[in-house]
């Protein structure tokens, strides 16, 4: 063999006219994984692997006239090969070279472009699932949006959305959207029984479930693989109603490709699902803001672990709570002290289930500014969406008051204190409420305000001082007064604490006066 022909960089075979194989290179042999002297008087058939259109061997059916190129995927060796024929006075030349990566690479620029494009098309979904929730103003209402927009698409099959039974630990479906044939039926079946599905799992752990495909998966109930199978459903994502520590309930959403769903996917409906929850949240609080029923929890804590009960011991002071401020994982609690605030913050800052403390003075009290974990009770009742309306705490326990509506669960609230600590519930009555009006609103903080607090802010409002960028500085609304800078912004934050002190604490009379 010419040694110029056997250490060529590409693979080179000769073939006669027959087809009969008259001599292979060491590139050749590696390539196609053969013995290059077993392979000489071969066919050039039997020598060369199996392809779908099966080009080499066919090319040699005929004689081969011209030069020709073509590239052929080869599954036995995983391998993408470029072959040229080039004829010769003898012998046909078959130049063989690998483009594997290059066609690998290919491949994965073309699936990222797919993958990017359908991403686009799933935010927009999403957006548009995000907007739509901004408007509804019931639970029924954010059910319908999410399952009709998921449901409809091209995109998925079918979509359902399942919530806890009021009173209950059990799941139900409240709205489903698509074809949702034999498996939502076998859903819902599943319900009823111990077999935990994934949407259950979501709820349980409060992140999305991906399984796919469904039929592999043995975690999922049997009747529900059969009947996705049979209704042609491979993939399946089960994604969370969250708002803090909160789960409300679960969308399941299925389609019929094995591989529907991408990471990305997933925590892009991660924020559908924080969203809705949070919808659900607001919903929640709108009924009981807008309601002429509410349902008075009293919790009595005993227990010498909980922080403000701990510390309230050690010092004899009480703690009363002014407010709190929802902030994720880390509520804000604001407690008033009968006491030294500053030995108090620094007593609290070392308590468990406590996290940074701050003295917060003003000009007629001093509070103290608490980080809460959400596992203490005041932390579990928030993360729920508890309306506490007052809580106070001394060394001998505390007494926590929430507010919920006649449609909460009021036992899952009251579970959420008892179960972990020393707790009982000592009273539970409805009342009727006064439904405050935004003209009484109005009336009301327009009683408090002076002439001149309320001409500063609705000058500046109507200036546009209060916009970003502002429209107005306070020297130019000062001006249009006829009063300095300062006199202004003197009057503008005496006008909205009042605005503040009305809105966050209506019931509340300490600072109703000039």
């Amino acid at each position: 063999m010419d040694e110029r022909f056997d250490r060529a960089p590409v693979g080179l075979i000769d073939v006669d006219a027959a087809g009969t194989v008259q001599a292979v290179n060491t590139r050749a042999s590696k390539l196609l994984d053969i013995d290059p002297e077993g392979a000489v008087g071969d066919s050039i058939g039997s020598v060369f692997p199996v392809s779908v259109d099966g080009s080499v061997p066919r090319a040699f059916e005929g004689s081969v006239e011209t030069n020709r190129t073509f590239e052929e995927y080869y599954p036995d060796l995983d391998r993408w090969f470029e072959v040229t024929l080039v004829p010769g006075p003898d012998t046909v030349a078959l130049y063989l070279q690998d483009v594997t990566a290059e066609h690998r690479r290919e491949k994965q620029s073309e699936q990222r472009q797919e993958d990017l494009a359908r991403l686009t098309v799933v935010n927009d979904l999403i957006a548009d699932i995000l907007a739509a929730l901004v408007d509804a103003s019931t639970r029924d209402e954010i059910a319908e949006t999410i399952c009709t927009r998921l449901g409809e698409t091209d995109l998925y099959d079918f979509a359902w959305l399942g919530e806890r039974e009021l009173g209950g630990e059990d799941i139900v479906v409240r709205a489903s959207s698509g074809s949702t044939g034999r498996a939502l039926e076998q859903i819902e079946a599943a319900l009823e029984t111990d077999r935990t599905i994934p949407e259950e799992r979501a709820i349980e752990t409060g992140s999305p479930e991906i399984v796919q495909p469904i039929g592999d998966d043995e975690d999922v109930p049997e009747a529900v693989r059969r009947a996705a199978f049979a209704d042609g459903l491979q993939s399946l994502l089960a994604v969370p109603l969250t708002h803090g520590s909160s789960v409300y309930g679960v969308v399941g959403l299925y389609a019929s490709t094995q591989t529907a769903f991408s990471g990305r996917e997933r925590e892009s409906f991660g924020t559908v699902g924080e969203m809705a929850g949070f919808a659900v949240n607001a919903t929640r609080h709108r009924t009981l803001l807008l309601s002429d029923r509410v349902v008075e929890l009293r919790l009595r804590i005993t227990d010498p672990t909980e922080p403000f009960v701990a510390v309230a011991g050690e010092h004899g002071v009480t703690l009363s709570v002014d407010g709190l401020v929802p902030q994720g994982e880390r509520p804000l609690c604001y407690l008033s002290v009968d006491g030294d605030a500053a030995t108090v913050a620094t007593a609290l800052s070392s308590a468990d289930g406590v996290g940074a403390t701050r003295v917060v003075s003003g000009d007629d009290q001093t509070r103290v500014e608490v980080t809460l974990a959400t596992d203490t009770p005041l932390g579990r009742l928030l993360a729920r969406g508890g309306s506490v309306r007052s809580a106070e705490f001394d060394g001998s326990g505390g007494t926590i008051t929430v507010d919920l509506t006649p449609e909460d669960d009021i036992r899952r609230f009251a579970d959420a204190v008892t179960r972990g600590y020393d707790a009982e519930v000592v009273a539970k009555q409805e009342r009727d409420e006064d439904i405050l009006t935004p003209e009484a609103f109005r009336d009301r903080l327009g009683d408090r305000l002076t002439d001149r607090q309320e001409n500063a802010l609705k000058t500046a409002y109507l200036a546009d001082y209060f916009e970003s960028p502002r429209g107005s500085t306070a020297q130019e609304v000062g001006e249009a007064l006829d009063i300095t800078g300062p006199t202004l912004l003197h009057h503008l934050r005496a006008g909205q604490r009042k605005l503040l002190s009305e809105y966050f604490d209506a019931e509340s009379e300490r600072d109703r006066r000039q």
